[in-house]
């Protein structure tokens, strides 16, 4: 990976592939505020939506079956894109993901909008990064 110091440039292609499995777990955590989003957006309560489509794995909570593609893509596109959760919105600036190793090897290597977009400096990534941090713990 380049260095952070030069920043990223990424857009979004929308092609759905963060949201595959590729035959690993990916888990995608899920705060109380992304859960009573996401309730709210498909219109039930939120102890509903959290037995429905939720598990916990020590003591937080995640989407169900995150051995396969995530539950909510739909047709490639994401079909709770306007509430989707934190970990989702911060993609792919996640402090795991900005190691050179990991960088190179899965999110470069499998998301067809790293190189492209805007370029987002440093600090923008670094507060992209905390924000999930800090929605979730």
């Amino acid at each position: 990976m380049k260095s952070l110091k030069n920043g990223i440039r990424f857009e979004c292609q929308k092609s759905g592939e963060c949201c595959r499995s590729r035959g690993i777990y990916v888990y995608v955590y899920l705060s109380l505020r992304d859960r009573r989003r996401i309730a709210r957006r498909l219109d039930m309560p939120t102890r509903e939506f959290t037995r429905q489509y939720t598990e916990k794995t020590d003591d937080a909570f995640h989407l169900k079956h995150a051995d396969q593609d995530c539950l909510f893509l739909k047709r490639n596109r994401c079909s709770i894109h306007d509430a989707r959760p934190m970990q989702c919105e911060t993609w792919p600036f996640w402090v795991e993901n900005l190691k050179g190793d990991i960088w190179n090897s899965e999110i470069a290597k499998n998301c067809e909008g790293v190189g492209k977009g805007r370029l987002y400096s440093a600090d923008e990534i670094k507060k992209i990064a905390k924000k999930q941090d800090r929605h979730l713990y």
